[in-house]
């Protein structure tokens, strides 16, 4: 049974910690770190997105269900994945359900929460790429967060490193030993040394994307834009420190080639050419912003029997505009279209 304690040194640093996997209990039923870092990330994210919503023609309303979708059918993507890299490891059904202890694959949550959420925006009339754009800056701040899981869990490091902040625990020590380990060919691996805390890569990795994004998205060019950059910037990443790792499924055993690292050097590859290429097309074009429709609105529009335009000029902002001026012209906007509807909708009854 594994230990819910750990004493875990950076000898180094000259550093050490007792961590306990368990965050706080209720009753009999212990709620774990792993759990609390995801809650904390999906929290922070969940914060982002419905401040800057409106800045992408998203509406908060109707994003709440692309949300919960989203992200319930993305973590059950992620153990999915999870599950399917080693299916026969597990006894029972149940085994394969419990994600309290660990065991979410972050590719299959990523696949997972793009194709449910962009069903979930087509269900609900939220315009797919921008709400994907928002999502991309969500994942950075929850993988950011999340990845502090493993430090608690003591899982998903590296191979061996002489550096400062090299990390050993009995938990590593257990792995390497009793696991099967993959590693680079003829890198050895030995269970009484410090190990890359690999977790802490990627965190850092993800929130400083994070904030290069943020500074960016004034400056996008075109809808989907954030997506591919995510791709670029998380795959990037993602394919050095799998490198790094001793738990990863391995491809090419000649070179070190994982299946990680497969996918993640596929996001950069087509993620720069379809970058390159949005760009050159959209070179000198500002990307208009069309002013997200509030849920009484769309409300009052699904009344009426026919089609009715209320699109102009004045019902978009450019990219680059100030999140408060997206808020004024948003709430402005809506107003008149509150009028326009109601108006039609009493002619509407009238004729009727």
């Amino acid at each position: 049974m594994t230990s819910l304690t750990n004493l875990v040194q950076f000898p180094g640093l000259g550093l050490e910690f007792t961590i306990n996997r368990v965050a706080f209990s209720i009753g009999s039923i212990h709620i774990y770190w792993y759990g609390v870092c995801i809650a904390v990330g999906l929290c922070l994210a969940l914060v982002f997105a419905f401040r800057h919503c409106q800045e992408f023609g998203v509406d908060p309303d109707a994003m709440v269900d692309v949300i919960l979708i989203g992200v319930v059918l993305g973590i059950a993507s992620a153990r999915v994945y999870y599950v399917a890299m080693a299916p026969f490891e597990y006894e029972s059904i149940w085994e394969m359900l419990a994600i309290r202890d660990g065991g979410l694959a972050i590719y299959g949550g990523i696949i997972g929460g793009f194709l449910f959420g962009g069903l979930a925006c087509k269900w609900r009339g939220v315009p797919v790429l921008p709400m994907f754009d928002l999502t991309a800056m969500g994942f950075l701040i929850g993988q950011g967060c999340g990845r502090w899981g493993n430090f608690f869990n003591q899982e998903a490091f590296g191979c061996n490193t002489t550096l400062p902040w090299g990390m050993y625990s009995e938990a590593t020590r257990n792995y390497l030993m009793g696991s099967t380990v993959t590693a680079q060919k003829g890198v050895v691996i030995d269970p009484n040394l410090p190990v890359h805390p690999t977790f802490l890569y990627e965190s850092i990795w993800c929130f400083v994307g994070f904030a290069l994004l943020y500074f960016y998205l004034k400056k996008r060019k075109f809808n989907g834009d954030i997506t591919l950059r995510y791709l670029i910037w998380y795959g990037a990443g993602r394919f050095w420190i799998e490198a790094l790792r001793t738990d990863s499924l391995m491809l090419v055993p000649s070179i070190g080639l994982r299946v990680s690292q497969l996918v993640a050097g596929l996001a950069v590859i087509v993620g720069l050419a379809l970058e390159i290429y949005l760009t050159r097309k959209h070179k000198d074009k500002p990307l208009m912003v069309p002013l997200a429709l509030n849920a009484d609105n769309r409300a009052k529009k699904k009344k009426l029997d026919g089609p009715i335009a209320f699109f102009g000029p004045e019902s978009s902002l450019p990219a680059s505009a100030s999140r408060a001026e997206f808020l004024e012209k948003t709430a402005a906007w809506n107003k008149e279209v509150g009028e326009i509807l109601d108006e039609n909708l009493a002619r509407q009854q009238k004729n009727g």
